[in-house]
């Protein structure tokens, strides 16, 4: 039966998380995913909760038990059965409604882990791919409204490649009242060097210098300029427009300053694999030709944010393999500069060590019922990106994004991992 949002939060008020109250030993959880293969998203996330993981130069077992899951996509390089085997105390549904009921009829999980990257989707006209994590997150919260109570979630990435489905996933979390955390781990992964922009700071302009696709890696490099400039004094306001620029006007851009060169510079030397310009005894850093010559299909995000600040995304293939940041603050004559630290899996192990403090933060949620930073990050970043896409579909023309006026404070203590 349908019940009113009064009477859905009195009985969210009982909620182990929600009031603190009667918390259980260890907390369960059920894992809901796209599919399950090495390398892919959920193993890197849903091992880590089964098996443990290193932190703090020990093996740490999360203090929470993983004991449903379900994948939509089951191919011959799955793993999940595999895991189901090796934890008897996990089981798979078939369903996602029954992954979070355990079989019954009620929510019987304390918190859900939604993991909808990889696997065999569409794409539509403008390159997208849609993962179904809107389509996943209705389905759970069906659940919480049918069971009259609710639980903290965590959504891996950006929330929807649709911006309308994204901000209903935001605003259904709002007005459930549970707590909603969303993003990768690029905001949280340790930094080269172990640097933080100092709360309240004044920044002018901020710039990312990455790699990857389109629809995919954008997403990351707006999220490391985004975990950066949301510490300026005032916090966050939205951003007003954004303009894409990819191949030969990305060049035009760059010559005609339309990005600061210096700010640039600052990211790429932070690069540890930064491309040479030249074979042999060379300075390594690459002049513009090189650059042309190496990136073969460059694309950039530009945009302003409502208070005037400006950023810039640039996915730089074959220039580098990392995510590099560098901004110009007030007071300051040499650019504030560092590198979001991925160190890939070198064969060796199937596990990318940069997954470990998202997990921390996803255990820091489940046990206390609070997201450890602003869901609005993920909302906001998440508009970018299908900003960005939309700036590239559209021939690369500026778009106005008054719906990305979302305003927002940081965490107040900062998030990354150092060691």
């Amino acid at each position: 039966m349908p019940i009113s949002r009064r009477e859905f939060i009195a009985g969210t008020a009982s909620a182990p998380f929600l009031q603190g109250q009667n918390q259980p030993t260890r907390p369960k959880l059920a894992a809901v995913c796209t599919i399950y293969h090495r390398m892919s998203h959920a193993q890197q996330i849903v091992d880590r909760f089964l098996d443990g993981y290193g932190w703090n130069s020990t093996h740490h077992h999360p203090p929470m038990d993983l004991v449903s899951l379900y994948v939509n996509q089951i191919g011959g390089d799955d793993l999940s059965r595999e895991r189901a085997s090796r934890h008897p105390e996990m089981k798979m549904y078939p369903t996602i409604a029954e992954a979070l009921t355990r079989g019954g009829s009620k929510l019987a999980v304390d918190g859900v882990v939604l993991v909808g990257e990889h696997g065999h989707y569409p794409k539509n006209e403008k390159g997208q791919t849609k993962y179904p994590r809107y389509e996943f997150f209705q389905q759970i919260v069906n659940v919480f409204r049918s069971s009259g109570r609710s639980v903290p979630v965590f959504n891996d990435k950006h929330l929807s490649w649709n911006w309308t489905w994204a901000k209903e996933m935001y605003d259904t979390a709002r007005s459930m009242g549970f707590a909603f955390m969303a993003g990768s781990s690029l905001p949280v992964t340790w930094r080269t060097p172990s640097l933080e922009m100092s709360a309240n700071s004044r920044v002018r302009e901020a710039l990312c210098v990455c790699y990857g696709g389109v629809d995919s890696y954008d997403f990351h490099g707006l999220e490391t300029i985004q975990c950066m400039v949301e510490r300026r004094a005032g916090g966050e306001i939205g951003v007003k427009w954004v303009q894409a620029y990819r191949g030969e006007n990305f060049w035009k851009a760059y010559q005609d300053g339309i990005w600061p060169h210096d700010l640039m510079d600052a990211a790429l030397c932070r690069s540890h694999t930064l491309t040479p310009g030249r074979q042999g005894f060379n300075n390594i850093f690459p002049a513009f030709d090189d650059m042309r010559r190496l990136v073969k299909d460059p694309v950039a995000y530009r945009y302003e944010h409502e208070d005037g600040v400006k950023c810039t995304m640039l996915l730089m293939n074959d220039l580098v393999r990392d995510f590099n940041f560098a901004a110009r603050l007030e007071g300051q004559a040499e650019p504030f500069s560092t590198q979001m630290y991925l160190p890939m899996p070198d064969g060796r192990t199937t596990l990318a060590n940069f997954f470990s403090p998202q997990v921390n933060n996803l255990e820091k949620m489940f046990l206390s019922g609070k997201p450890t930073y602003p869901v609005e990050r993920t909302l906001l970043t998440t508009g970018l990106t299908a900003a960005g896409v939309e700036s590239l579909y559209r021939r690369q023309a500026r778009y106005d994004t008054p719906h990305l006026a979302i305003p927002y404070q940081p965490a107040t203590e900062s998030t990354f991992w150092r060691t």
